[in-house]
C-alpha cells in the first residue's frame, strides 16, 4: 500500500492505464458528490466488502479513497490481505479533495 498526496494520487492515476478509483464511503456520503469514474463498494458493509473487493481483478491498480483517509488506508491493508498487490490510498480524502467532482 503506498500513501498518496492528492498530486501524487493524480499523477500516478493520469499515467496509469490499469487503474481502478475506488471510494469505500457510505451511499449518503458518495450522495454528497465523488471522484468521476469511482466504484463504490462501503467498507461499513463488512463481509460484503470482502465478497465484493475479491471479485475485482486484482492485476488492476486501485486508488482508494474515503472522506478523510483513515477508511480507505484500512481498505488497501485488507485489500493487501485478499492478494491486491497495488493499492493506492488518498492522504486527506474527500474532505481535501479539489479535483473534478460528481454530483447526482
Amino acid at each position: 500500500m503506498a500513501d498518496l498526496t492528492q498530486e501524487e494520487w493524480v499523477a500516478e492515476l493520469t499515467k496509469d492505464t490499469n487503474a481502478i478509483v475506488l471510494d469505500v464511503r457510505t451511499e449518503e456520503e458518495r450522495e454528497e458528490g465523488y471522484i468521476p469514474n469511482s466504484l463504490n463498494i462501503d467498507i461499513y458493509k463488512g463481509q460484503g466488502f470482502l465478497d465484493e473487493v475479491g471479485e475485482l481483478d486484482k492485476s488492476k491498480n486501485f486508488y482508494v479513497y474515503c472522506r478523510s483517509g483513515k477508511r480507505s488506508a484500512q481498505a488497501c491493508m485488507l485489500m493487501n490481505q485478499l492478494g491486491f498487490e497495488n493499492t493506492h490510498n488518498l492522504l486527506g480524502g474527500f474532505m481535501e479533495w479539489d479535483g473534478d467532482v460528481v454530483e447526482d
